[in-house]
């Protein structure tokens, strides 16, 4: 297995961003997308700028660009004179955003069995290990977190960012079903076993296995979302 050298990966730091280096409008708008994409803002409210001036701590401005921001994603949807309502989770994007992302990730863990770094290993490694902690404390929010790290560390370790780039802006048409599918029995420890099999693959340099493994892993939320639909139909468009 080809092994980069120092220059050539990027160093990928912790999932939250330094005050110091983003501008209020920013964090505002990271903040408003990290609420809608968990849930404390559910798909049908209602914002306004004021609203998310007074809820992060910012003028009515940095509130205007997150909502102009989240519309181009299509989480937000911006009515004129009348604030903003936050999108229903869209099957039709949904179902196309996984499509899209499969492919990729799929290839990106291909490439990874030929050539990762051996520093995007140790990272892995952390992930897999802090996941097991979020398991036994049953914290889902700490689980993402690190599943999300878990999934950029392989494009990063495979020197394919661009493609993570790419899957992190689909992911916010999966990222609300995900965290509804979360709260089911043993969904932690299933889908952390899951991340097990995919670096047990790719230790191996067993592309085929690696492959098998990844379509598995992020083909249970489509399997689930039937269930999570007819559960939660309020939400679902």
């Amino acid at each position: 297995m080809k092994l980069y050298g120092s220059d050539d990966i990027e160093e990928v730091g912790p999932m939250t961003v330094k005050a110091s280096t983003e501008s209020v409008t920013q964090r505002v708008e990271r903040q408003l997308r990290s609420d809608i994409l968990t849930l404390a803002l559910p798909p049908g409210s209602r914002l306004s700028e004021q609203d998310i001036g007074e809820r992060y701590g910012s003028s009515r401005q940095p509130g205007r660009e997150a909502l102009i921001a989240l519309s181009k994603s299509r989480l937000v949807e911006i009515l004129p004179q009348r604030g903003a309502v936050i999108a229903k989770i869209s099957i039709a994007k949904l179902m196309q955003a996984a499509f899209v992302r499969e492919a990729i990730e799929t290839a990106v863990i291909r490439s990874a069995c030929s050539s990762f770094h051996f520093h995007a290993r140790t990272r892995l490694e952390d992930c897999l290990k802090a996941q097991e902690r979020a398991v036994e404390s049953s914290d889902r929010a700490e689980f993402r977190r690190y599943d999300d790290l878990f999934h950029r560390t392989l494009a990063d370790g495979a020197g394919l960012m661009m493609a993570w780039t790419v899957v992190e802006d689909l992911k916010a048409h999966i990222d609300r079903a995900c965290c509804l599918s979360l709260g089911k029995g043993d969904a932690l420890r299933k889908l952390l076993a899951e991340h097990k099999a995919i670096v047990a693959a790719l230790d191996a340099r067993d592309s085929h296995a690696a492959e098998a493994a990844m379509k598995s892993h992020l083909s249970e939320l489509l399997q689930d979302l039937p269930t999570l639909e007819a559960a939660h139909p309020d939400i679902f468009e």
